[in-house]
This record gives structure tokens, C-alpha cells and sequence, in this order.
């Protein structure tokens, strides 16, 4: 509903509480009604010579239509107007302040006004006629016959058909809501066009300029307050909604928060991570990029991980936020070898344990954040994973934007296959090679065909999220080199990408 066709009326109309009694209103017309019916009567004596009903030898003739008979109407007219007028006003000058008008005090003074003055004679020519003016109700589409009535907008009501569009109650109070040609009560338009915080549930405040002001997540659509962004309202690590006042977010113990909709796919050790991590070394198999070497694969607390990442001499690290690491080096790192069991308090019971990663290739270890969905915990596995695998594979010293971008290629076609079911030779279709192991691969593969069926669509929706955030990551590394590496990708193939870029170090044009 457009800003611009709402319009906020203030005393639209004259209604409210009867504030004069049936006693009071008799009142004052009959002072008023007593001189114009003393005029009324002198002026008719007047006429007929002084003469009474009762005396003899009475002559009526037809009056002579002289300017004197004119004049005399129009201020007779005007006398009766100005009494209608001094009536209401007294009335309306009374406390409260506005009442509602009744149909019939008006006319009825100017239908007696007319009888009292009526001639014993036919009237000749032109007169004027005080009749009752026809009230249509704008609500029922009825006459307003008797009773109290309301004037708004060109149209009259009756008191109970002036209703808001919203609720059907009628509206009473002082002022109202117009949008076009419908009326709401304020209360009823602010609910349906206010819009309120999903976090404190509240209608957002105006800034300074009197302008709603309000942050929206740019995928899951969620508004709230600005001031939540900096009071310390938590927010999921996963799909990065804020808590709402109505329900609570699970502590992870390492400073971050999980909702409970990206905890019911949550993986939570090392043990529980070991199937999703084979599944996604079969879809490497599947795109004829076996990797050979048995990595180890780790679930670390985010200590651990920031740990890990100053031990390393080279790479680059998204910020502020890192969630998985391909080692280089030589290190110790404590993982989950446990996962937590869920209490009343939180997450307890969680068991690590030191262990120390030797360096057996040009690759240590994998390691990723533990309490993450599964999709998301597979999307780091597919992209670290794709360092390991250009390690492994003699690609050297390649810029930033061109390693991290063909990696988040890799962890987005892994998403695709897994919500959209899109089958991974839609990336090996420029080898005939590749097709053959990938339709073989897949067809064995665990991780296909029955598995898929099982997901929700609240897993299938977060991992729409997922996808999302790697198209419109605002980094040049990760969202620069991801949108440059796809783009080569859709036109030339991975394979042909690939070996382009074991060339010259930068994607085909």
C-alpha cells in the first residue's frame, strides 16, 4: 500500500455523544419558532386589513405580486436560516464538543415555518420550498430516515455502518485512516502497514527524520530494529539470523550461537563427520579428480582453529570469519573426538583431545568448525578439499582470487548436486573420460540417489542460503574469484579451466 495514498484525517466529521436532551433541543426551537410565528401572524394581519377569521364583510383578493411580496419572502427565508444557525450553534458550543446532528430539527422547523406562513388563498407564481433533503447512506446504501447520522467526505453514514476496512467495527474515535477510498481506524492501519521487528516483536521506530528505518536480511527476508545490530542480539553462526525475543538460540561454548533449525542437521565430532567426508572425496572420484592420499579430517572447536591458522606460514583466510583450514605444517590441534549432549543449560559433555598431525604430503590435515549443518560442514569439506587436491597436483603459487575462487566453484556445484540434484558430469562434460567415471562413480556412490530423498525442506532451504552466500560474497577473493572462476567454468568446462590454469595461473577468457 503506497505511502502516498494514505492520508491521516483529524475530526473528519461531525459525530460523538448526544450531549442535549430531547427537553433542552424543545427549548430552544420554541424561543425561536415563538418570534418567526409572531412575525408570521402580524404580517398575515397586515394583509388582510387587521381583519380576524371571525369578523364580517371579509373581502380576499389575490395578492398583487409587487417587489414587497419578494422582499418579504427572501428575508423570512433568511430569518429561518439564521435561526437554524444560532440553534446549532448554541447546541454545539456545549461541553464535549461535537455531537451527532438529528435528521429531523432542522426540517422540522422549516416544515412549520412554511405551514404557519401558508396563505388562506392559493399562491400564484414561483415559491420557495423548504423541503426535507434526501440522505443516502454511503455504507447500506440506505435512506437515513430518522436518528443520529454522520457527515464525512461528501457522503453521509449511519453511526453504525462508518466502519474500519480492516476489523468491520465502527469507527468512533477522533480520527481515522484513509487509504483511497477505505477507512481504518489508526490502531488497525499501523498493524497492517507498520512494519514490526521480528526480533523484539515491536513496530519500528522512526529515525531522526521521521523516515521507518530497519535492517533486512537479503535472503531469509527478516527485519529488525538497527539497534539490534549492536546489542548484543545473537546471531546464528550458520544462517545468520538473529534471536528472537520468543525463542533461544543454543550457546556452542566457543562464542557462537546456532538456531535450532541449523542444529537439527548439526554435525557435531569428528566421528560423525567421517561419512559426509568420504561421500565428498567419491564426488571428486565422480568428476575424474580422484585424490589419492588419505588426508585426515578433523572437527575443531573455533580456538583450535584460529590456532591452526597463525601456525601456517602461507594462505589466505576469509575474515572475520574462517570455518575450515587445509594444513600445510606440522601442528598439534585439539578436535572433538565427542560430540555434546543437549541439556537444559546448554551443550555438555563435549570430549577433545590433543592430536598431532604429521606432515605426510604436500597436504597435513583438513580441518573444520564443529556444530555446523551438514550442508554447510560439506560445502567447507568440497572447498578445502580443492586446496588439497591443487596441492597435490603440482598447482603452485597461484593469486588469491584465482585459488579461493576455483575452490568456492567446487563447494558451489557440490551444493547444487545435493539440493538441486544437479549430477556431477554437468561439470566433466568435456572429457568423454570424465563422463564414463562419473556416471560410474555416481551410480555407487553412497551419497546419491536414496540419501538425497531424505533431506527436509528446511535443509534443502538452508542450503539454497548456502549457494547464495557464495554468489554474493562481497570479497574479492572469495566473491570476485568465485563469479570470475564460474564464469569460465559455464563457458569452457572444469577440465579445460583447470588446465588453463595450471598454464598460465589466471582463468580462460
Amino acid at each position: 500500500m503506497s505511502s502516498s495514498n494514505v492520508n491521516h484525517l483529524a475530526q473528519p466529521c461531525i459525530y460523538g455523544h448526544i450531549v442535549s436532551s430531547y427537553g433542552e433541543r424543545k427549548s430552544t426551537f420554541m424561543r425561536w419558532l415563538s418570534k418567526l410565528f409572531k412575525g408570521g401572524a402580524s404580517r398575515r394581519r397586515a394583509a388582510t386589513g387587521g381583519q380576524q377569521p371571525g369578523d364580517g364583510n371579509v373581502v380576499l383578493r389575490a395578492p398583487s405580486r409587487s417587489s414587497d411580496d419578494h422582499s418579504r419572502a427572501n428575508k423570512e427565508k433568511e430569518e429561518l436560516d439564521r435561526a437554524v444557525a444560532l440553534s446549532l450553534n448554541e447546541d454545539l458550543s456545549k461541553p464535549n464538543g461535537y455531537r451527532w446532528r438529528t435528521a429531523n430539527d432542522e426540517d422540522l422547523a422549516r416544515t412549520l415555518h412554511d405551514n404557519f406562513n401558508s396563505a388562506p388563498y392559493p399562491q400564484y407564481g414561483p415559491r420557495d420550498y423548504y423541503q426535507e433533503a434526501y440522505r443516502k447512506c454511503g455504507g447500506c446504501d440506505r435512506e437515513i430516515v430518522h436518528g443520529n447520522y454522520l457527515g464525512c467526505m461528501g457522503t453521509f453514514y449511519h453511526p453504525e455502518c462508518f466502519c474500519c476496512c480492516a476489523c468491520g467495527y465502527p469507527i468512533t474515535e477522533h480520527e481515522f485512516s484513509l487509504s483511497g477510498k477505505d477507512t481504518y481506524h489508526k490502531s488497525c492501519f499501523k498493524e497492517l502497514t507498520h512494519p514490526k521487528c521480528e526480533v523484539c516483536h515491536q513496530f519500528i521506530p522512526t529515525n531522526g527524520a521521521g523516515l521507518i528505518e530497519y535492517r533486512c536480511h537479503p535472503f531469509w527476508s527478516q527485519k529488525y530494529c538497527p539497534s539490534h545490530e549492536h546489542d548484543n542480539t545473537a546471531r546464528c553462526c550458520s544462517c545468520e539470523r538473529l534471536e528472537s525475543w520468543n525463542t533461544r538460540y543454543i550457546s556452542l561454548g566457543d562464542s557462537r550461537s546456532i538456531c535450532l533449525e541449523c542444529m537439527e542437521s548439526a554435525i557435531m565430532d569428528t566421528g560423525d563427520c567421517q561419512p559426509l567426508y568420504h561421500a565428498i572425496r567419491d564426488y571428486y572420484e565422480g568428476l575424474n579428480m580422484r585424490i589419492d592420499q588419505q588426508i585426515p579430517m578433523l572437527l575443531v572447536e573455533r580456538l583450535a582453529l584460529n590456532e591452526a591458522i597463525e601456525g601456517e606460514k602461507h594462505g589466505y583466510h576469509h575474515m572475520p570469519e574462517t570455518r575450515g583450514l587445509c594444513l600445510s605444517e606440522e601442528q598439534t590441534v585439539t578436535s572433538v573426538s565427542r560430540r555434546p549432549r543437549m541439556e537444559r543449560c546448554g551443550l555438555v559433555g563435549m570430549r577433545t583431545q590433543p592430536q598431532k598431525l604429521v606432515r605426510r604430503c604436500e597436504v597435513t590435515a583438513i580441518l573444520v568448525l564443529y556444530g555446523l549443518p551438514r550442508l554447510l560442514t560439506g560445502a567447507i569439506l568440497a572447498h578445502e578439499l580443492m586446496h588439497g587436491w591443487l596441492r597435490l597436483n603440482g598447482y603452485r603459487r597461484l593469486r588469491h582470487e584465482v585459488e579461493e575462487g576455483i575452490c568456492q566453484v567446487l563447494a558451489r556445484l557440490w551444493l547444487e548436486s545435493e539440493v538441486l540434484n544437479i549430477p556431477s558430469t554437468f561439470t566433466a562434460s568435456s572429457s568423454s573420460t570424465a563422463s564414463s567415471s562419473s556416471s560410474s562413480s555416481s551410480s555407487s556412490s553412497p551419497w546419491s540417489a536414496s540419501k538425497k530423498g531424505g533431506k527436509s525442506s528446511v535443509e534443502n532451504k538452508l542450503g539454497e542460503f548456502f549457494m547464495h552466500q557464495i554468489a554474493h560474497d562481497a570479497s574479492p577473493a572469495y566473491g570476485g574469484g568465485y563469479r570470475a572462476a564460474m564464469a569460465a567454468v559455464n563457458r569452457y568446462g572444469l577440465r579445460r579451466t583447470l588446465d588453463h590454469i595450471r598454464l598460465t595461473g589466471t582463468f580462460p577468457e
